[in-house]
């Protein structure tokens, strides 16, 4: 099993992010204004402005090298005492778990590749702990289980506690008003900063087995997920079960429930990706440009979605939740921000070419809220107790 990651495994990261993206920036950008700037000057002096430059790309050289050098020792020398195990568990506490999903949504193959005890493996969650995927482990965790099973996946940078936001407002989450009607709420986590296919290969694997060692046969499953949840999901239910001949889980569900999940893209994630571009064209603003670039597979498959390449299956029906910021979705405001991530054309998958993602689909609209205004809304309370009862 795999060692938990500590808050000092955590701290070293941030060093180490430190140095490479804030220091680095800086150093570039400045290099950057200077020699424009001294460019303009050796054309109107000549060689008499030389010893200024020199004695001021030597400050400046001093100034980051010595910067580089302290967060360097500081991420290595925290590194090394990870090592050892000292320290709190990151994820001991609900904080710590908040910034360990929000850190592999941005970076997440690259801790998988460079710092592995920090990234995310996809797995069912109980009480912030990873479910053991055995008869026992299973069965210990959902003493109550019943045939129907209704999947929750979080959106990008998210985590399993994201699904009680608003629980003080409403009373109660969507897991604990479906069970009250019959199903077993199960939560899944995944790295966001992975590919949306890779992801969905991972989370089709995990129920799969998931299915194979529940307690009580698994008649229905409901899949609902937030933003990117939304894209795994769909992406899930187009891999074929690993044991060829069995009947697979992608059989068993009966329901797929997207809230303000981007079908069709993300306004901003298409943002990022031109803003990188522009930015890359100036030395001076270049340095900004890479950090736009090291944006995530999660965040670069959010600029384009995952369209009809994904088909619905016919055996599925599909539930469609969009939110506005305004009280119509027809508002011009809401047409550009929708719910100031996803436009509401993109969370039913229709656009103005005629796509239709998902014919026959059927639809709610949320007004007056944002995209995580949908978690715990009580007119998706209402819809998921009509779609699911």
């Amino acid at each position: 099993m795999k060692q938990e990651p500590t808050v000092i495994e955590a701290l070293a990261l941030l060093a180490a992010v430190a140095d490479d993206l804030v220091v680095t920036t800086a150093r570039e950008t400045h290099t950057a204004v200077v020699d424009r700037a001294y460019g303009v000057v050796r054309k109107g002096l000549g060689p008499a402005g030389g010893s200024t430059e020199a004695i001021h790309r030597g400050i400046a050289t001093a100034v980051y090298g010595a910067l580089g050098l302290t967060l360097r020792g500081a991420s290595l020398g925290l590194d090394r005492l990870a090592e050892t195990g000292v320290g709190p568990r990151l994820e001991d506490r609900p904080r710590g778990r908040f910034v360990s999903a929000a850190v592999n949504g941005l970076i997440g193959e690259e801790l998988r590749r460079e710092r592995p005890r920090l990234a995310i493996e996809t797995g069912v969650r109980h009480q912030g702990r990873d479910v053991v995927l055995t008869e026992e482990g299973v069965g210990a965790a959902f003493p109550d289980a019943t045939a129907q099973v209704v999947v929750f996946l979080h959106g990008l940078c998210e985590n399993e506690d994201y699904w009680k936001l608003h629980r003080q407002s409403t009373g109660s989450t969507y897991g604990e008003s479906l069970a009250r009607r019959g199903w077993t709420p199960v939560y899944l986590r995944a790295n966001t900063g992975l590919g949306v296919r890779e992801n969905g290969v991972a989370m089709s694997a995990l129920l799969q087995r998931l299915v194979g060692v529940w307690p009580t046969e698994v008649r229905r499953i409901a899949l609902v997920g937030h933003s990117l949840g939304g894209l795994i999901s769909r992406t899930a239910l187009a891999v074929k079960a690993d044991q060829p001949g069995d009947r697979g889980w992608t059989d068993l569900v009966t329901d797929v429930v997207t809230l303000g999940t981007p079908h069709l893209g993300a306004p901003l994630a298409k943002s990022a990706h031109h803003g990188s571009r522009l930015l890359n064209r100036m030395p001076e603003s270049r340095g900004f440009g890479a950090i736009l670039d090291r944006r995530s597979l999660g965040i670069r498959d959010l600029r384009e979605g995952v369209a009809a390449e994904v088909p619905a299956l016919p055996h599925v029906r599909f539930r469609l939740v969009s939110a506005t910021l305004t009280r119509s979705p027809r508002h011009p405001v809401a047409q550009v921000v929708g719910d100031l991530l996803v436009t509401p054309r993109s969370a039913v998958g229709r656009d103005r070419r005629g796509t239709d993602l998902f014919p026959g689909a059927e639809t709610l609209h949320v007004g007056r809220t944002d995209h995580f205004g949908l978690l715990n809304h009580p007119e998706v309370h209402a819809a998921l107790a009509r779609w699911l009862g």
